[in-house]
């Protein structure tokens, strides 16, 4: 990977999907608009977000249950990260992503957003799932 190629992360949802990409360098993660599957193919969304942004590699946030096994969410977000590495051929990580949204509704309280946006919730476990991820490799930390 391009030290200037960007990193995209999706936090999965069966209805909304939160989408969050890190600048350049790949040192922080910004939010991006999220994606109501309602509102079109998600593959088809991701190949515009991957072209714009220059995206080498995506980071599928994995929700396994507590005590880490697979469930159905987890099932759809491996299912996912294959469709992502066979149609666009990028570097593809699954990150566990259990507590995520509600490290992102614990992040919001008393902001009000949340009660004004279903899908802020969405883009903050985004940029949660991201951030913890560009952490972990600027401190060499293995990637699961």
């Amino acid at each position: 990977m391009s030290d200037l190629a960007r990193i995209l992360a999706i936090d999965p949802g069966e209805r909304r999907v939160g989408l969050a990409v890190s600048d350049p360098l790949g040192v922080t993660a910004q939010g991006l608009e999220t994606f109501d599957r309602r509102g079109g193919d998600l593959l088809d969304h991701i190949e515009r977000v991957i072209g714009e942004y220059g995206v080498a590699h995506v980071v599928v946030g994995h929700p396994l249950s507590m005590s880490g096994r697979p469930n159905t969410s987890s099932l759809a977000a491996e299912a996912l990260a294959r469709s992502i590495r066979g149609r666009f051929g990028v570097e593809v990580t699954l990150w566990d992503e259990r507590l995520s949204s509600h490290e992102a509704r614990r992040a919001m309280a008393g902001t009000g957003v949340a009660k004004r946006s279903k899908g802020a919730v969405d883009r903050v476990a985004a940029v949660l799932i991201l951030q913890g991820f560009l952490d972990s490799r600027r401190q060499g930390g293995e990637t699961p």
